[in-house]
């Protein structure tokens, strides 16, 4: 007879730990559960998914918040959920139940993607550096989702207010984004373009 041995480990994110101060406050997030969503955004659909996650759905290119969730659109057929890590399993078999029956697919993407908080008076600039998104505050409002590129590699923006904003690119990529903000956001390399 043999013993089993199982062992839990607490989930890691990419790039645990970094932070770096310069022109903006670049800091990679802790681990948080996201979910894709994909459908038609019928009535249906919305009334199902808005009744699991517990917030209202968003406008196009808009979020809808509510406490420690959020909901983002991606595209008119895609959503991102972000809630807490713990609760993604549990939260993905709720919405494969309350979707049943519809073209829908929900897949948990929670360890595929690298996060990071960046802060500063200056978040508009320097973003403007590495994007061809417009960050012009008649542009890209607070509140505001876009998919776009950093540098040479994929990325979602969300504008959380006037000088925070939240990143996403592919995990493999996670060091090489946090460089690239990093060296953006170096003093010295103010623009003054779109401050007030």
């Amino acid at each position: 007879m043999c013993d089993v041995i199982t062992s839990q480990t607490e989930p890691s994110a990419p790039m645990a730990g970094a932070l770096s101060e310069g022109l903006l406050r670049v800091e990679a997030l802790p681990p948080q559960g996201q979910i894709s969503l994909r459908g038609d955004f019928s009535d249906g659909f919305r009334d199902a998914v808005c009744g699991i996650t517990g917030t209202g759905f968003p406008d196009p290119l808009g979020a809808a918040e509510s406490g420690d969730r959020a909901l983002l659109w991606m595209s008119r057929d895609e959503l991102l959920f972000l809630l807490p890590y713990e609760a993604a399993t549990e939260t993905l078999a709720q919405l494969n139940a309350a979707l049943a029956g519809q073209h829908f697919a929900a897949t948990d993407v929670s360890d595929a993607r690298a996060q990071f908080r960046v802060t500063g008076p200056h978040l508009r600039d320097v973003l403007a550096k590495l994007s061809p998104t417009d960050m012009a505050p008649g542009a890209f409002a607070p509140g505001e989702v876009r998919r776009s590129h950093l540098a040479q590699v994929a990325a979602g923006y969300w504008l959380r207010g006037p000088e925070e904003a939240q990143v996403f690119v592919f995990r493999s990529v996670g060091d090489y984004a946090f460089r690239v903000l990093t060296t953006a956001a170096a003093p010295g390399g103010e623009v003054g373009f779109h401050e007030a």
